[in-house]
């Protein structure tokens, strides 16, 4: 295969009224139902779990947030499960919940993402990708991990996250407005009722636990974003993002390891995407797709990883 000819891509189809592509997104729809009701587990038990279950508790619960957002959430994003709007509208409150953020406000960062594929900086500063490893770099390089992994959290710009929604109708801002507010009355909610008998109000001890777990996981989720990218070429579309291969990375991630394919062909649903990767093999190889051995948020452990600064590719048009 060379990059001049057509890639067929095989898409599941399902004569199912409920699921949209393949009843096998039941799966990951039952993975974000799982997040949610641990979420709420959490805090139901905590005012009677001794305190080092809790710490436990709340670091899986970093991990899953995580795992949803890089998985669950991602793959929502491409390939909307249900076949009823109103079923992945729902859905959508039930990820923010369990996530503590709109999904829908995710869906439009994510496209953004997918404009830009983590681009360098223009003449002006600016990157269309808003959460570009490089946007915060300097001359064209990555920014160091440190700062991207702990900072993101903190640079989103919801207004201008809803005037991109804006452009896509009132429907997506009124969702992502009730997202918003589900979610923040739920916490609000935790914060003021502490759930023993009889009832407490002022529930701040739950909250000091709960607060830099929940902050933690969106900095695994950033630190998975990092070395998706990493090492990457961002001006060749076959190689926008770094692909990692493991088995059981791939199962827990809906198959989001294998990034570089991703990126090159979004819309290839999860159940598609090793068959995808064999297609393309041979070209990925000769464009130099980049590979590592260990899941991405662990992708600084890998033995060749390349030095900041270190310059790749060439301009290459992009790939619809």
């Amino acid at each position: 295969m060379n990059a001049a000819e057509p890639i067929h891509i095989e898409r599941p189809t399902t004569d199912s009224k409920i699921f949209a592509h393949t009843r096998w997104d039941i799966v990951p729809a039952f993975a974000g139902l799982f997040h949610l009701s641990y979420f709420l587990a959490m805090y139901f038990l905590f005012p009677f779990t001794p305190l080092w279950v809790m710490l436990i508790l709340g670091f899986v619960y970093a991990l899953m947030i995580n795992a949803n957002i890089n998985g669950v959430a991602h793959n929502f994003i491409h390939n909307p499960f249900f076949r009823p709007d109103w079923m992945n509208r729902i859905f959508g409150v039930v990820e923010s919940v369990a996530c503590c953020f709109s999904q829908t406000y995710y869906d439009a960062v994510h496209m953004q993402h997918h404009k830009g594929n983590a681009d360098r900086p223009d003449e002006h500063g600016e990157t269309i990708d808003w959460i570009s490893i490089y946007k915060h770099g300097h001359e064209g390089e990555a920014e160091n991990p440190w700062g991207y992994v702990f900072l993101s959290f903190f640079r989103d710009n919801p207004a201008a996250i809803k005037r991109e929604l804006a452009k896509r109708g009132n429907a997506d801002v009124r969702w992502g407005t009730i997202e918003l507010a589900t979610f923040i009355s739920v916490l609000l909610t935790m914060a003021l009722i502490v759930p023993t008998k009889p009832i407490g109000f002022i529930n701040w001890r739950y909250m000091l636990f709960f607060l830099p777990f929940f902050y933690l996981g969106h900095c695994f989720s950033y630190l998975n974003g990092y070395f998706r990218h990493y090492g990457a070429n961002p001006d060749k579309p076959i190689a926008w993002g770094v692909s990692s291969y493991g088995k059981i990375y791939n199962w827990i991630f809906f198959y989001n390891g294998y990034h570089a394919e991703h990126h090159f062909r979004p819309k290839v649903h999860w159940t598609k995407m090793e068959q995808f990767q064999h297609q393309i093999a041979e070209l990925q190889k000769r464009e130099g797709v980049r590979v590592i051995n260990h899941a991405h948020m662990l992708g600084f452990l890998d033995p060749n990883l390349p030095s900041r600064g270190k310059s790749t590719g060439e301009t290459s048009a992009a790939v619809s």
